[in-house]
This record gives C-alpha cells, sequence and structure tokens, in this order.
C-alpha cells in the first residue's frame, strides 16, 4: 500500500477527508492578487478544519458550476459570510470553469471520499456532475486543455503544469478500476473513464520530447493540434519541465500492465532526470526591503548559493535542445541565471524543483523491482 493510499485510509477511519488537494489554489485565493475574481477573501478569513466534512462539502457544492467544473483559485475551506456566499450565487452559470492550479480534480476526489464516507446523496449527484465534466473536457488525441469549456490562447494548450492533465486522468484511474471511494460509481461511467485513461497513456506516450531522435521528458504544456511544447505566460517559453515529467513518470509507473512502450518512455525520462539534475548548489531566501507587485508583495529575494552537502535538485524549466536551465521574467527575456531575471519573478515563481529526487532515489527502483522480467 502507498504512503498516500495508507493516509486517506487511516484519515477516513477517523473521519477526515484529507484536503491537501485544495492547497494550491486556497494560496491562490489568499495570497495573489486578482481583482477579477466573483468575490475575495477578507482579512483573517478563518478556516473549516479537515474533520468538518459537512461543511467543506457544503463549500463543494456551492462553488460547483451549472456546467459540472468549478472555478479556480477559491478556497474550499473558508467559512464565508453571506455577502460571499451570495455572489457565488449569483455567478453559478458562469462559464469560468478550469482545471489550473490543481483545481476540478481535487473536488471530485473529496465529494467522491465524502460521500463513500457519509452517504450523502447530494454528494454523490454532485461528483457524478463534475466526473462527466472532466470527461467532457478530454480531446479526441487523448489531451485535456488548462481551461473548459472553450478553451482558447494558452489555456487549449494541453497542460501538465499545476497539475492538470496527470490529476484529471489519476481521478479518472481511480474511477475506473475502481478505488474504494468510488466503488459506489456505476459501470458505464467507470468504463468511459477506463477508456478515457487509456487516450491520455497513449497521449503522453506520444507527447515525449525527442532530442536528436532521444526520447527525453514532457514539456509544463503542449500544442493541442502538434502535441509538440508550447509556450504560456510570457516567463513561461517551450521547455522541458522536470517537475512535471515525475508526475508524469509516476503515473505512467501506475499502469497495472505497462506496455513495452510505457517502460521504454519510463527509462527514458529516468535517464534524462539524472542528465539534467543539478548538485552543489542551494536556493535560498534572503531578507530585502519590502515591495508591491501587480499579483504580489514581497520582503525578501531569491538566490542560489553553493553548498557541497546540498541534496540535489532540478531546474522548473529546462531548454529543450540544450539541457541548461532556463528562466524569463514578464518582459519575455531569456535568461540562464537565477540572478539574471527581475525580482517581480524571482519572488513571483518557484524556479527549481525536487519531486523527481523521490522518484529517482525510491520510487523508480520499487518499480523496476517489480517488472517481469
Amino acid at each position: 500500500m502507498s504512503t498516500s493510499v495508507f493516509l486517506a485510509a487511516a484519515l477516513a477511519g477517523a473521519g477526515i477527508i484529507d484536503t491537501s488537494g485544495f492547497n494550491d489554489s486556497r494560496h491562490h485565493w489568499r495570497s495573489i492578487n486578482q481583482p477579477e475574481r466573483t468575490m475575495q477573501a477578507v482579512p483573517d478569513q478563518p478556516s473549516y478544519a479537515a474533520g468538518q466534512v459537512d461543511e467543506i462539502a457544503a463549500n463543494v457544492l456551492l462553488f460547483q458550476r451549472a456546467n459540472g467544473g468549478w472555478p479556480k483559485d477559491y478556497d474550499m475551506l473558508a467559512i464565508l459570510n453571506d455577502d460571499q456566499k451570495q455572489r457565488i450565487r449569483d455567478s453559478h452559470d458562469a462559464n469560468d470553469t478550469s482545471f489550473d492550479n490543481h483545481n476540478v480534480f481535487p473536488q471530485v476526489e473529496y465529494l467522491a471520499r465524502a460521500f463513500a464516507l457519509r452517504g450523502n446523496p447530494a454528494w454523490r449527484e454532485a461528483c457524478v456532475r463534475g466526473l462527466d465534466f472532466m470527461l467532457g473536457a478530454q480531446y479526441a488525441n487523448g489531451g485535456f486543455p488548462q481551461r473548459w469549456p472553450k478553451p482558447s490562447g494558452i489555456g487549449a494548450h494541453i497542460t501538465f503544469n499545476d497539475g492538470v492533465m496527470i490529476g484529471i486522468l489519476q481521478v479518472l484511474r481511480d474511477a475506473a478500476r475502481p478505488a474504494p471511494h468510488f466503488s459506489w460509481l456505476d459501470r458505464e461511467r467507470r468504463e468511459r473513464a477506463r477508456l478515457a485513461v487509456q487516450r491520455g497513456v497513449q497521449c503522453l506516450l506520444r507527447m515525449q520530447v525527442l532530442v536528436d531522435g532521444v526520447p527525453t521528458a514532457w514539456g509544463q504544456q503542449h500544442d493541442a493540434r502538434t502535441l509538440a511544447p508550447a509556450p504560456a505566460r510570457t516567463f513561461e517559453p517551450a521547455c522541458l519541465a522536470p517537475g512535471d515529467t515525475a508526475e508524469i513518470v509516476e503515473f505512467l509507473m501506475g499502469e497495472e500492465r505497462p506496455s513495452r512502450e510505457v517502460v521504454a518512455a519510463v527509462e527514458a525520462a529516468i535517464a534524462w532526470l539524472r542528465k539534467v539534475g543539478l548538485s552543489g548548489v542551494k536556493v535560498e531566501r534572503v531578507p530585502a526591503p519590502p515591495a508591491e507587485y501587480f499579483r504580489h508583495k514581497t520582503d525578501f529575494d531569491v538566490v542560489v548559493v553553493p553548498d557541497a552537502k546540498a541534496p540535489p535538485l532540478w531546474p522548473r524549466m529546462v531548454e529543450i535542445a540544450t539541457g541548461r536551465a532556463l528562466f524569463a521574467d514578464r518582459s519575455g527575456k531569456i535568461a540562464y541565471a537565477l540572478a539574471e531575471i527581475d525580482r517581480e519573478r524571482r519572488t513571483g515563481s518557484g524556479w527549481f524543483v525536487t519531486s523527481p529526487r523521490r522518484l529517482l532515489e525510491t520510487d523508480y527502483p520499487r518499480w523496476r523491482r517489480g517488472l517481469p522480467e
């Protein structure tokens, strides 16, 4: 039993459902300035505890749009005032739903677990509507856009950044098998989920980038037609992405009977991650004069310093042709060192990731030992 499955079972036994899937949207709502939101957080907005399942589930249902999805960047654990609740009700029919920032699939999973725990039929109905929303968003080629419905611009790219495609596929895989918290799901939807995962895996295999004929990794987002890595915001050029690649590999290793193509894709990605990892350095926050930018405030700066004893880390973005770490600011200027971009982006984005470490040191070796000879 994996650590995450064991934790979920232990929490359920105590009448608690893990709410960490909401953390990304929660952070955006509380910490990042977005005036376009339907409603804003108030100072010191209180939160429900993880054990308050009825209250959290009521929030999840309140935020669910008429199309079955959810708008991004709100806190499902927030104790809302009457004005905030009314603003959400008034925007019920909006088509502002998005998978960005770990959204929609955490709500579907939470509702599935809540129904399995407490049996409230309203939670089951909302979960099924969310599941249908995800199934309806899949492209014919197996990919998923960042935004749905009517995706456009960067929202139309097949997106791995912020957990989009792999988060959706993982929930659909749980629904298809089914995992215990989806044991109540009807057979027809389980089959639709199984086929969606099958198409998704084939799309992943087609998107693995070849460099000089050698399979390597995946980008943060890929063009929905050509399947090539694509740029997004001005500080997100087309690249290869170690963090997203690690997440994709973990998902592929979860295949019950991995094909030769899946095994080959995993092995190639592992070799690439070993090649582009950084050693002998660490990232530090250092005090700096307070500064306020359009999206965030900061009283620190971020620097990369030598440290021979530091554990390995990986750049968020890697140049496709050269394997060098990539950095950029809102002007679109490309740099190859963190110090070469402005403080707004140094403190406004995470430029290094550590997730490949567990994959390389623990999960991949265990998976490799379990493969048939």
